[in-house]
């Protein structure tokens, strides 16, 4: 049952990089592939595990810097590079820019897409998509790929920033029409739990990944290891998911 701090919450927005949509799942394989193709010995895991830290890096600095707002895609094509470059990789730009047509496979998580469905047959929350993708992308990444009718969808695009400036929490507050304390962010990434708490959301965790808090006040109202559990917190007469643990 949702608590008193968060009975005002009539909104859920989701991440969907890592929440929503299986990143790794999706991209390691083809970037491991990549690798081989190129000569080298590295492990699509290894690769992996730098090239997503490296995305971060990317989109901090492209809010610190404040030269414009590259996109979401561009970041992610910057980080490869760069990794490949970390690893010795023998490549041509062209090579990169083929391979990024990756993105546009992702795949959901199973979960995912059962839990939300099950939130848009519940009736009790408008749902949203606030994302670091861009606006067209996203769209076609929630039409597609995820096949979820989300009530919104709000990129980053729409703040000039990356997650978790405040701005971007604030732009969804303005398109959305509410007030900070009705929406609730849902991520599996804990800077997006922190940046959106710290903007006065309520946040729920969902920790796929087994990784901690951030060191901060501004923690998630709830942490649940998936979407099976997000849906029995959210809305706890829902009937459970065939195949649920």
């Amino acid at each position: 049952m949702i608590d008193n701090s968060t009975a005002q919450v009539n909104t859920l927005v989701f991440d969907i990089f890592g929440t929503v949509l299986d990143l790794g799942g999706s991209l390691s394989g083809p970037a491991g592939r990549f690798l081989a193709e190129h000569g080298s010995s590295v492990t699509a895991d290894e690769f992996w595990a730098d090239w997503r830290g490296r995305q971060r890096i990317e989109q901090y600095q492209d809010n610190l810097f404040m030269l414009g707002h590259s996109g979401y895609l561009e970041t992610c094509r910057r980080s490869f590079v760069y990794c490949l470059r970390l690893h010795g990789v023998t490549f041509e730009l062209g090579d990169v820019d083929r391979f990024m047509a990756v993105y546009d496979d992702l795949r959901p998580f199973d979960d995912a897409v059962q839990g939300l469905q099950q939130l848009v047959d519940s009736k009790r929350f408008s749902l949203v998509v606030l994302s670091n993708g861009e606006q067209s992308y996203l769209e076609r990444m929630a039409g597609n790929n995820v096949g979820i009718p989300f009530d919104h969808v709000i990129s980053v695009e729409k703040a000039g920033v990356f997650k978790p400036h405040p701005a971007v929490y604030r732009t969804a507050t303005r398109i959305l029409g509410k007030a900070p304390g009705e929406i609730m962010m849902v991520s599996s990434h804990s800077f997006d739990v922190t940046g959106a708490r710290a903007s006065g959301f309520r946040a729920g965790y969902v920790n796929r990944y087994n990784l901690p808090n951030e060191e901060s006040v501004y923690l998630p109202d709830f942490e649940v290891p998936d979407f099976h559990r997000l849906v029995d917190r959210l809305v706890p007469s829902s009937k459970p998911v065939a195949g649920a643990s």
